[in-house]
């Protein structure tokens, strides 16, 4: 008798465990208040947000964990701590917690990764990729941070180190160009930037211009120990791995300085509205033609770039193209797939995208400053872009960057399903949640954010300047 209330005993506290673990692994979140004006943010109806945190300091990318802490990148050249913890101990969705931490050399302002992989809190700097352990229920990752890779070329412009993982603990990095277009500045008279000439062969493409795949686990790496993986690439300050179809996406930056460059082919309206910033889907082998070519979103087509001979009307047929051409000069610098399952169907393994927002669209105003959507079915685009949050700008027309209010920057989900933004002027962080029923959500939810697409850094601007809504007020 007693040997058997023993073995119940032992039952009852193995079903209480494993009913206890499958209650962690699905925890109930409590969804907090969402702010009264959703902390400035115009949504699509029933998507509501609160502001997680007000400001602490220039943030790049963010990364959520498991238990829903939160960690930001700070935009800093120098010095140390250069990352951020955000904790919210009573879950009314605000971080009360706060703290700084990293000991490691900051180095260049393009610091920017921040990415959570198998416990591991991976985070980079310019020339510098890290990782340090995540433990239960600890804030703070214990230890020095692990160098999984060193980038041995000098500070330069472009000089993310963007990250992304795939199932077999693979790495990819980008080594961004550090040019606009692989400029001969020896082809034109000095102080003069028309006509300018492309090198050719681009020697950039030796070791810049693409992503390398790396061992997500070797300590110590160089570009050399890694595998050229794609190339021809201008700059990609974004990478995700899908995991619906196993594949490498990114969004790359086009080139500037069409008009400027090529004055006799390209007006200054053809300068603001080309050429496509690139949503790519990325193969192994792949080139996406940087910089002899750039993707024309008006005519759906690859073209050869003026610094190569091209006058606007060539089409270029031996690079990859990519899967959608996206607002020229908008700065897409984030990049994620939605899993979780709070927001209705339509969005659930789609893409959200930040615009970092454009500085170079003059005299036409400045465009992006949103975080846009893009649904996916079966793994490829559906329809085109659409305008998820909004607000960001704090003023309707954008003359230069610096009315801007907000910088949409960084990207990541919750362990409920709640989308995180960071934007990189203050280090702002908002919490977007769904509030409604999933299942009545349809077409008509949407249509505000559609007309939001009016506002001047949003739409296509009019070529002719004479137009009122682009007109600059005298002071």
């Amino acid at each position: 008798m007693k040997s058997s209330n023993t073995f119940i005993e032992i039952l009852f506290f193995a079903l209480s465990a494993l009913f206890f673990s499958r209650c962690t692994e699905k925890k109930l979140w409590i969804m907090p208040t969402p702010d009264a004006d959703n902390g400035g943010l115009f949504l699509p109806d029933g998507f509501r947000a609160l502001v997680v945190t007000d400001s602490i300091g220039p943030t790049r990318h963010i990364a959520v964990n498991g238990n829903g802490d939160i960690y930001a990148k700070l935009r800093i050249p120098n010095g140390d701590k250069g990352n951020v913890a955000l904790r919210d101990t009573n879950e009314d969705g605000k971080a009360d917690i706060i703290q700084r931490f990293g000991n490691y050399r900051n180095d260049g302002t393009f610091a920017t990764e921040m990415r959570i992989h198998k416990d591991y809190l991976y985070f980079s700097s310019e020339l510098v990729i890290y990782r340090q352990k995540l433990t239960a229920n600890k804030l703070i990752p214990e230890g020095v941070p692990e160098i999984l890779l060193v980038d041995q070329y000098p500070i330069r412009w472009h000089n993310a180190k963007s990250l992304a993982f795939d199932e077999q603990d693979n790495m990819y990095v980008t080594f961004s160009a550090p040019t606009n277009v692989c400029e001969d500045w020896y082809s034109v008279p000095e102080n003069t930037v028309a006509n300018v000439k492309g090198k050719m062969p681009c020697p950039e493409l030796k070791g810049l211009a693409g992503i390398w795949k790396f061992d997500a686990n070797k300590l110590d790496q160089r570009q050399s120990d890694g595998q050229l993986y794609a190339t021809g690439v201008r700059s990609v300050v974004a990478m995700s791995w899908n995991s619906e179809d196993h594949s490498l996406y990114a969004v790359n930056h086009g080139r500037d300085y069409l008009n400027t460059h090529a004055p006799d082919h390209f007006s200054a309206w053809q300068n603001a509205v080309l050429p496509a910033e690139e949503f790519i889907k990325i193969k192994e082998g792949d080139d996406y033609g940087w910089p002899y070519s750039y993707f024309d979103p008006f005519k759906n087509k690859r073209m050869l770039a003026p610094e190569y001979n091209g006058d606007g009307s060539q089409e270029v047929t031996d690079f990859t193209d990519p899967i959608m051409g996206l607002p020229a000069h908008w700065a897409p610098n984030d990049l994620l797939f939605y899993k979780g399952d709070q927001f209705p169907k339509r969005y659930q393994q789609g893409a959200f995208i930040a615009f970092h927002g454009s500085t170079n669209r003059t005299p036409y105003p400045q465009a992006g400053y949103i975080v846009a959507f893009i649904p996916f079915i079966n793994g490829a685009p559906v329809g085109t872009w659409e305008v998820f949050a909004d607000g960001f700008t704090g003023v309707d027309t954008v003359f230069q960057m610096p009315d801007a209010q907000f910088r949409p920057m960084g990207l990541s989900e919750g362990p409920d399903g709640s989308l995180y933004i960071s934007e990189s002027r203050n280090g702002k962080i908002w919490r977007i949640l769904f509030l409604e029923e999933k299942d009545h959500f349809t077409d008509q939810h949407l249509i505000g954010m559609e007309c939001r697409k009016s506002r001047s850094y949003l739409k296509i601007p009019n070529e002719k300047l004479d137009d009122l809504s682009y007109k600059k007020p005298s002071l």
